[in-house]
């Protein structure tokens, strides 16, 4: 049986983003990985299908078998990118919409913005309803950036990762960034490199001869998050996401402990809710796998780790 605190941190955590990325899923590839962990006990877990807006129409072709009938099982919640014409693809992003109703429904966009000014220019031209998670530079000016989110109801996005070392932003660079958002009262989501619960060295993609570089954990930046949230300073943050130690983290019946600290389940839930929303993966197999690993959760019945990595 699944750990309350456990369900509390990793309910809907991971956004399906298959076909981005290391894994570079072909549509179809990604959309019947996607309908199959739907309907695994692992389901729990999962969070939107991550998309192009330009590419709409492809999943509706592709998905229409996949996706289900209204009223039969809730509809496919999708998170679409928007590109350079932010307006055109929210476009696309209602007419979808207008088409899927009871099947699946874009209820969450995502963009970029370097400037306060590129973010309010972005955010005039989307459709009310929507969640606008904003990816922001974190060697951007923060506070004014985020102080825009804030006034306009939009969140943040966060870049843990990529393909070669350098897309990897440092732990205190991180840090600054959960806590800004923990004191601007501004929800942030996180994308790319969040594949295994713990910090430590891994693989960038899944070839022989990849790159290895010491990746983030979704345990750390998540339970960072929390920390952030109840008030902990950027050095106790920081020193969370360095975190390297699996043994580190135990999860109990009322909480999350880290080392000495204790994270209640309630703060857990509070922080899911209100502050740190999920993060995008080209894999949701991996994670699992991984947690299986650690005892966290239940071996997954079906594919075992070596297709955990959903290659394309």
């Amino acid at each position: 049986m699944t750990a309350p605190s456990v369900e509390a941190l990793l309910a809907g955590i991971v956004d399906y983003a298959g076909l981005f990325p290391p894994a570079a899923l072909p549509m179809e590839r990604a959309v019947r990985e996607y309908a199959r962990w739907r309907r695994s006990p692992q389901a729990w877990m999962l969070g939107r299908f991550v998309l192009p807006a330009a590419r709409l129409a492809e999943l509706s072709r592709v998905a229409d078998a996949d996706l289900p009938e209204p009223d039969a099982s809730p509809p496919w919640r999708l998170s679409a990118l928007l590109g350079a014409d932010a307006r055109g693809d929210a476009a696309l992003v209602d007419s979808f919409d207008g088409a899927h109703a009871g099947r699946a429904v874009v209820d969450a966009v995502e963009l970029k913005a370097g400037s306060p000014d590129d973010a309010n220019e972005a955010l005039d031209g989307l459709p009310p309803g929507l969640a606008a998670f904003v990816e922001v530079p974190l060697d951007a000016d923060l506070g004014a950036l985020l102080a825009v989110l804030k006034a306009r109801g939009a969140r943040a996005k966060v870049r843990t990762g990529g393909v070669v070392p350098e897309a990897i932003p440092g732990p205190s660079d991180l840090a600054r960034f959960i806590v800004a958002c923990a004191s601007a009262g501004v929800p942030f989501k996180a994308t790319a490199g969040l594949h295994h619960p713990v910090r430590g060295e891994h693989a960038l993609t899944y070839e022989p001869d990849a790159p290895r570089a010491m990746m983030h954990g979704f345990l750390n930046v998540f339970a960072a998050a929390a920390l952030a949230r109840e008030g902990a300073a950027v050095a106790e943050v920081e020193g969370l996401l360095r975190e390297e130690g699996r043994e580190a983290f135990a999860f109990e019946p009322d909480g999350l402990r880290w080392r000495g600290r204790r994270i209640p389940t309630t703060a857990l839930l509070a922080c899911r809710a209100s502050f740190a929303a999920s993060f995008g993966s080209c894999s949701f197999a991996e994670p699992v796998a991984d947690l299986a690993t650690l005892g966290v959760l239940a071996r997954p019945e079906g594919p075992g780790p070596a297709s955990a990595r959903e290659p394309a």
